[in-house]
């Protein structure tokens, strides 16, 4: 036996912008059911970005969901691009009226927004197994999967693809309707968590000559930090003293200021790639996140293009249910991806600039070096840093 409900928005995906899609609906009156294949507990624990543009930090508070950002997140008003053994910084606020970014983990703002919605009385169902989507072709798609032992079938007017890179809906888009943008690159982050309080407060993005580094934290008393690595190694292959090795050479300026080093936590590998889905939309079907597109990390763009990805699109269904307009949908995917292409730019350009490529003879690495010259110690190359860092504006319907 099969069992059926309505609703009117169902969204495919308990991460942040499935989460704040629903909840943003929510506040604007229409209905929605998530359905996420994992558990409550997985979505909670998976360790993934931590740099919240100040337009996300924005949206949060202004959806009221936060207060507990606000009051753990580590608010910073600049940066540091670190290359030929010394740092300069790229003073955020100074170069962007007072703008900064906020340092606060995309686990933690998924708890934020679960606890939210159950508070609020919001329908999330975990570990659904077998999710499909059917009758995208008609006007009246319905999201099909089996939870709690019972097989469900949920009616809606649109469903809204949140469930990732490696979801379900993006295939649902005939290929011919679709097209894709791909650049796998020749190198991964080894990424680890340290019980080592952070030796410095803003974040470190450091070219070197053994390779690409990047200092940040989570909190007073948890440094993260990253070295490049070869996209086939194991995190297994990485002693302790191997990876604080690397950091300290990598990190480490002249004047001799070198990270702290403590007892590592977490240790993971992480591919990079750019990728964009054009267009994010097939008629009642839409993307949104990395369902629809994948950035480097480098530029820590990804958790914030889903934001405003979800800010469009939530405005443009607002649109469709209390003005019977359909006009913001239709133009949803134009307007996201305008942002997401600049995103992708800024992403690949800051990879492009700090990390080792197998191709690079020395000619690329002094241009390399003279870009990273320009960029810091000029006041138009780091206004462009810094606009780019904090966020470029998102464009409402």
């Amino acid at each position: 036996m099969t069992q059926r409900t309505k609703t009117q928005v169902a969204i495919v995906g308990a991460g942040p912008a499935g989460l704040l899609l629903s909840h943003l609906l929510h506040l604007n009156g229409i209905e929605s059911v998530i359905v996420e294949a994992k558990s409550r507990e997985y979505c909670e624990a998976r360790v993934r970005a931590g740099v919240l543009e100040h337009g996300t930090v924005d949206c949060l508070t202004q959806a009221g969901v936060g207060e507990r950002l606000h009051r753990e997140g580590l608010r910073h008003s600049g940066f540091e691009m670190h290359f030929r053994g010394q740092r300069h910084r790229v003073a955020l606020d100074e170069l962007t009226g007072g703008k900064a970014i906020v340092v606060y983990g995309q686990q933690e703002v998924v708890k934020d927004l679960i606890a939210r919605r159950l508070a609020d009385g919001g329908d999330i169902r975990f570990d659904a197994d077998r999710v499909a989507v059917q009758g995208i072709e008609s006007d009246s798609p319905r999201l099909c999967f089996d939870h709690g032992g019972i097989t469900q079938e949920i009616a809606c007017d649109y469903v809204i693809g949140c469930d990732g890179f490696h979801g379900i809906c993006r295939a649902q888009i005939p290929a011919n309707q679709i097209k894709t943008y791909d650049r796998i690159y020749p190198f991964a982050w080894l990424g680890i968590l340290a019980e080592a309080p952070p030796a410095q407060h803003e974040l470190i993005y450091a070219h070197h000559e053994r390779g690409f580094a990047l200092f940040s934290m989570r909190s007073p008393k948890v440094t993260r930090l990253y070295v490049q690595c070869d996209p086939n190694d194991s995190a297994d292959n990485w002693s302790d003293d191997r990876i604080w090795g690397e950091l300290t050479l990598r990190l480490a300026t002249d004047d001799g200021w070198r990270p702290n080093v403590g007892s590592i936590i977490q240790k993971s590998i992480t591919p990079m790639r750019s990728f964009v889905a054009a267009p994010m939309r097939y008629r009642r079907l839409f993307l949104a996140g990395d369902a629809a597109h994948i950035v480097p990390p480098t530029g820590a763009k990804g958790m914030n293009l889903a934001v405003s990805d979800v800010i469009v699109l939530s405005r443009a269904l607002e649109m469709f249910y209390k003005q019977a307009s359909t006009h913001g949908l239709d133009r949803y995917s134009e307007i996201a991806l305008r942002r997401v292409w600049k995103g992708e730019r800024f992403s690949w350009h800051m990879t492009s600039m700090l990390h080792n490529f197998p191709e690079h003879d020395p000619f690329h690495e002094q241009m390399q070096l003279a870009e990273l010259d320009y960029y810091t110690g000029s006041v138009a190359g780091r206004t462009t840093l810094a606009e780019n860092y904090v966020g470029l504006p998102i464009e409402v319907i």
